[in-house]
């Protein structure tokens, strides 16, 4: 098993991969790349049991075909000290034996065999559900929510992104219990209704993977596992077992209260004052009377305290309300418009923000956040 590979794009692939590979491996076999060269084609896979990554590149100069498991540690660290270069890997099948040779050198590294690399999972065809999302659809739906998922061992479905599939659109939700964001696209049909819950790291690596594709996404899934297909990768991951709690019924449907603001001056300004919070409850207040908003800070235990007041359009009566300064500065950095609208009902129930106009049609971007009680 021989080939040629460029230096600089194999390590493009492996860095990649590699993410996915554990720091705490239950398998020494899963610190490895599996390697596999069939015709002209290198296929790379890096697994943590949870999730499987495979990339493909395209070769020309190839002898013979094989498997090969090599460690990925040494490989990529002695990538990255390569300038751009052909590197020859010479593969002896029967002990795995390695041999990378440059013009100047020669490196040898001792492999593992392939069959001790774990199958990946397979989505069942008697229960699969199959649709087409564009990448960039998908990167937004997973831009947008995997900032609001939890970290939870008591509640592991909260700890993901619920996919929701319906004839409406596709529906992307993440919530930790004190922010939620739901966002939809009116242009992803699916003629089936039918959901999942996709753990954080796989929909990280997702985000990290699809900002370099433009073609369709195929996303394959069981009640078991999912399996992404792009054009120069192939994700396949367990899914969340459960049922992902009725997020509509938190959303509060009357909210006379409206507030439109620069999104940048707001996020700005809770920057400033979110330091003289305390430190134990994080507290920001906001005080809305007529077109004025104050956004106010206190520490009693440091005796600091800021404030500051802008501007905006409010319709409602006067309020004062409070939240956790670090949500909802979170939340604004997710929300792309130039303006955005604060929906309230009243001090003890949910905030909802939304881009106050719309960058694309088919987006409907929600993100909710709960008060925390403002003292006297």
């Amino acid at each position: 098993m021989k080939f040629v590979v460029s230096s600089t794009e194999l390590l493009s692939h492996l860095t990649v991969v590699s993410r996915v590979i554990s720091s705490k491996n239950t398998l020494p076999i899963l610190d490895n790349f599996l390697f596999n060269l069939d015709g002209n084609e290198l296929e790379i896979t890096a697994s943590d049991l949870e999730t499987t990554l495979t990339t493909k590149i395209k070769l020309e100069n190839v002898t013979d075909t094989g498997q090969v498991a090599i460690p990925y540690r040494i490989l990529v660290d002695t990538l990255k000290e390569f300038p751009e270069q052909p590197l020859t890997f010479d593969i002896n099948a029967d002990n795995h034996a390695i041999k990378v040779s440059t013009d100047t050198g020669e490196f040898n590294i001792v492999g593992q065999p392939a069959e001790d690399f774990p199958m990946k999972a397979e989505v069942k065809s008697e229960s699969k559900v199959s649709i087409q999302i564009p990448a960039s659809s998908l990167l937004m739906g997973i831009s947008k929510t995997i900032f609001a998922t939890a970290d939870d061992e008591m509640r592991p479905v909260m700890n993901g992104i619920l996919f929701e599939l319906s004839n409406d659109g596709l529906t992307f939700v993440a919530s930790d219990a004190h922010k939620l964001v739901r966002y939809k696209r009116l242009d992803v049909i699916s003629q089936k209704q039918a959901s999942f819950i996709l753990p954080k790291k796989p929909a990280s690596l997702l985000k990290n993977v699809l900002v370099k594709e433009s073609a369709e996404v195929l996303v394959e899934f069981d009640e078991k596992n999912a399996h992404f297909t792009l054009e120069n990768y192939s994700l396949v991951c367990r899914l969340v077992e459960g049922v992902y709690p009725n997020y509509n019924s938190v959303i509060p449907t009357s909210n006379p209260n409206s507030m439109t603001i620069d999104r940048l001056d707001f996020y700005n300004s809770l920057r400033r004052v979110a330091p003289f919070t305390n430190q134990a409850s994080n507290l920001v207040k906001l005080s809305l009377k007529g077109n004025q908003l104050v956004v106010s800070a206190q520490d009693l235990d440091f005796s600091i305290s800021a404030f500051e007041r802008l501007n905006c359009q409010y319709d409602g009566e006067a309020m004062e309300i409070g939240f956790k300064s670090v949500f909802l500065i979170e939340i604004l950095a997710n929300i792309s418009s130039v303006d955005i609208i604060l929906s309230l009902s009243d001090p003890s129930r949910a905030g909802l923000l939304f881009p106050a106009t719309k960058d694309n049609e088919n987006e409907d971007v929600l993100m909710l956040l709960m008060p925390m009680m403002v003292s006297a």
